[in-house]
């Protein structure tokens, strides 16, 4: 990647376009590094090298004779990223939806839903499926209104300006009548409802103290629960892959680095650092033994939190044991964390002594009362006093999309919305949405049970009754927990439509599914890094569309035509229309902020990435500088507008799971809390070779898989005390289900724990003739429990769960969900 140069002549060289105003800044277009920068058919007239770009980075796409047949980094990663080789495995799979299709049951008009997941699929032309599509949110519409369609379709937003498919799915639905949608997402569920309580602010998808800061003054970095190796492979828009040069660079500065965890991750091996083993969903514990050798040993920073917190003297009293009679010391904290006392008061010497930053990961706080341990890691750096100081306090987003990394310089792009542009005083469906709306996590319980109401943040949320389910964009049959559940749920609303590119799980417990487009056969544009925004990548179409596949776009736009409402969907625009106005958008706040970019034409013709350079005051920014500095002209906001350890808004709550202040409350299940039954815990962390469920049916999972199944990491110890040897097929089940999984026997685990990595495709064994159905694959929410964090959040909590694993003795079933399903 070339170094922005402020020389007009050397700019002109490198790009090959020209530009006035040599005073101005420039941003660069690379060419293609790395695994793509010669290939030995590139003179042929047959073959090309496409740029485009996907959630795991830019990539150079190689086609041959209209097929990919290479891909890898357009942008030469610092580590490997495999995730980048397999565009080829994600448009020519056997798992592609190629037409669309109609469930037999439901095209014959039988009401039994149960058929959904295991029936016969029927194929049928796209006007046939448009017709039926509108037909059916036409009645729904006006026999039940708004209030009957759900869209929420969480999943991971699609990389693109453009083509996103639940913001198009939202577009539809907005201007054709409204829709239930959801509050909050899987990935910080519990921590995006606290920490405005705490801070003022989500926290967890904010800017963090730069990495240049951190390598210069941080003396001790701790990696809570955090695995970047894995979770920074990918990002919300395309990886900038800066975030892992970063961590390659602390780690050759030979600083400190710690990793709490259960499992010992590859960050932890890749970075040398020392494993702190601590049983699952038992973070609180930890850090309240910490923070009582604290202020046992007079080491808490005491003008830290009289003059930037509130309510700490409430907290102190519990921590010290006077409000429940139990202090909370490290003897304590040991008892249940599995972490040895003389640890936990070392840690908390070496924490206050050195300039050190926690780096908090998000599956902590998916456990029930996951509130609570985002809220005492904030607590604890409020303890240390170091928040605000350079290369210390804390920060949320390390470990994701590339936070840290210096926000650069340039133009941000525009994209399309969900709420078209209405006239001045028109009605917009923004609010009736948002009355319908309920937490993400609480779908299954809100299919189940229309018209019950729960308690939310402080609010009552009544569910709705809903008939129609359209899903675009998302895979809740991987990522929802108790899956069991979910399947009785599912076959609750009269129609299921989704647009797929894949038969993943859910749309095979669909009734319409509609053949979707990757982002490999569309023009788009992104960019990367979403905090450091250093990059606008071209994601130009690398093939055609394969088989009848449409792109979400046109699939909603006919829709919306057959609805009377096209034009407000499109707004008279083609694709390309739309791209370029996005790229307007950044060129236009380029040239503001003095930088300047190639007219959209020379970009997209030349196809390659343009990057943009951190300022000075961007590479030394660091996070709560300005309110430790003056914390009366900068407050946070907050009812105090200090750190809120103690918040009156929660206590008046009077919730019985999350008190006004930080605090350790045991769950129902986790290691201590198991049965004879289910003795050992689990936990559920990001997958390496994943994105989630994404890539799941690639070559990509060669590398991981155990005879075709699921890995299952279990300690030594507690394998050989089942009879299980490496490799071996083994059954970890519970009283919500049973997967089948392969046996990864290990000492990077701790003992009485298994991990089993989320993001597997369900593929149950006899579906509808059992209650709990073998999945043969090892999908773990199969496993998980669908229970809210506490009524504060409602957020998920696959963390709290206990199983038992036992070697599998019989004739092993076939893994299929990668292949079609039946078809008529």
């Amino acid at each position: 990647m070339k170094k922005v140069n402020n020389s007009r002549r050397n700019f002109l060289k490198s790009s090959s376009l020209g530009f006035a105003g040599a005073s101005m800044a420039t941003a660069t277009t690379g060419g293609i590094t790395g695994l793509l920068s010669v290939t030995a058919n590139a003179a042929e007239t047959n073959s090309k090298t496409v740029v485009t770009a996907a959630h795991w980075g830019p990539l150079g796409v190689v086609v041959e004779n209209g097929k990919v047949v290479k891909s890898g980094p357009a942008i030469a990663a610092p580590i490997e990223n495999e995730l980048q080789s397999v565009v080829a495995d994600q448009l020519y799979s056997e798992a592609r939806v190629k037409y669309p299709m109609v469930r037999k049951g439901y095209l014959d008009g039988n009401q039994d839903r149960s058929l959904r997941g295991h029936d016969t699929w029927v194929r049928i032309s796209w006007e046939q499926a448009f017709d039926l599509v509108a037909k059916e949110m036409k009645r729904v519409r006006e026999t039940y209104g708004a209030s009957g369609i759900f869209a929420g379709s969480y999943g991971w937003y699609s990389s693109g300006a453009l083509h996103a498919a639940r913001t198009l799915l939202h577009r539809y639905m907005n201007i054709t009548g409204g829709f239930v949608g959801t509050k909050g997402d899987y990935s910080t569920g519990a921590a995006q409802v606290i920490m405005p309580h705490v801070l003022g602010t989500i926290e967890v998808y904010e800017q963090q103290t730069s990495w240049e800061v951190i390598l210069e003054s941080s003396d001790t970095i701790v990696l809570w629960g955090a695995n970047p190796l894995a979770t920074m492979r990918i990002a919300w828009t395309s990886t900038d892959q800066k975030g892992l040069e970063y961590f390659k660079k602390f780690k050759e500065t030979g600083k400190r680095i710690i990793c709490i965890d259960p499992v010992r991750s590859e960050s932890c091996e890749y970075l040398g650092a020392e494993w702190i083993p601590i049983n699952t969903g038992t973070d609180v514990p930890l850090m309240l033994g910490i923070a009582h050798t604290l202020v046992n040993e007079n080491k808490h920073d005491k003008e830290f939190l009289k003059n930037y917190t509130t309510g700490y003297d409430k907290f102190e009293e519990y921590l010290l044991g006077k409000i429940d009679n139990q202090p909370k010391t490290a003897e304590w904290a040991e008892k249940i964390c599995g972490v040895p006392a003389q640890t936990i008061k070392q840690l908390a010497a070496d924490f206050s002594a050195k300039r050190t930053m926690l780096m908090g990961g998000w599956g902590m706080q998916r456990q029930r009362h996951g509130e609570q341990s985002h809220w005492m890691m904030v607590t604890l750096a409020s303890m240390l006093g170091q928040i605000g100081l350079p290369g210390g306090g804390f920060g949320l987003s390390y470990h994701y999309s590339n936070g840290g990394v210096p926000t650069a310089r340039g133009g941000i792009l525009g994209s399309i919305t969900a709420n078209p542009s209405t006239q001045a005083g028109a009605k917009t469906w923004l609010d009736d949405v948002s009355k319908f709306s309920f937490p993400l996590a609480r779908i299954s319980d809100a299919l189940l049970n229309p018209g019950k109401t729960i308690q939310y943040n402080g609010t009552e949320v009544t569910y709705p009754d809903i008939k129609l389910i359209y899903w675009a964009g998302g895979n809740p049959f991987v990522h929802h927990q108790d899956t069991n559940t979910m399947v009785k749920a599912w076959q609750k609303p009269e129609t299921i439509i989704v647009n797929e590119v894949n038969w993943t799980p859910t749309a095979r417990m669909a009734d319409i599914v509609l053949p979707a487009t990757t982002s490999y056969e569309r023009n788009d544009l992104t960019m990367s890094g979403d905090y450091s925004m250093m990059n606008i990548f071209p994601m130009k179409q690398v093939v055609e569309p394969q088989f009848e596949a449409k792109s979400d776009y046109d699939i909603f736009a006919e829709l919306a035509k057959r609805a009377g409402v096209e034009e407000q969907f499109t707004e008279g625009k083609t694709e390309m229309q739309w791209l370029k106005g996005f790229y307007e958008t950044a060129f236009n706040a380029a040239r503001a902020n003095r930088v300047l970019m190639p007219k959209f034409d020379d970009f997209w013709n030349e196809n390659k990435p343009i990057t943009f350079n951190p300022t000075d005051s961007a590479k030394k920014w660091v996070r709560y500088a300005e309110f430790r500095e003056d914390p009366l002209l900068n407050p946070l906001g907050t009812p105090s507008g200090k750190i809120e350890i103690y918040s009156n808004t929660i206590a008046k709550m009077n919730y019985d799971d999350c008190k006004g202040y930080p605090s350790w409350m045991e769950p129902e299940e986790f290691a201590g809390n198991v049965t004879a039954e289910e003795p050992l815990a689990l936990v559920t962390p990001h997958p390496y070779y994943r994105l989630h469920s994404q890539l799941a049916h690639t070559s990509l999972r060669e590398k991981y898989a155990v005879k075709d199944r699921e890995p299952v990491l279990i300690h030594k110890d507690d394998a050989a005390a089942r009879g299980i040897a490496n490799g071996d097929i083994v059954r970890v089940f519970n009283k919500r289900g049973q997967v089948l999984t392969g046996a990864v026997v290990t000492d990077g685990v701790i003992k009485g724990t298994v991990a089993i990595h989320e993001g597997a495709w369900y593929d149950p064994l006899d579906l509808g003739q059992t209650e709990r159905p073998l999945c043969k694959n090892g999908c773990v929410n199969v496993l998980t429990r669908d229970e809210g964090t506490s009524k504060l959040a409602q957020g998920n909590s696959p963390n709290t769960c206990i199983v038992q694993v036992e070697k599998y003795t019989g004739e092993v079933p076939e893994v299929t969900v990668f292949k079609q399903p039946k078809i008529a």
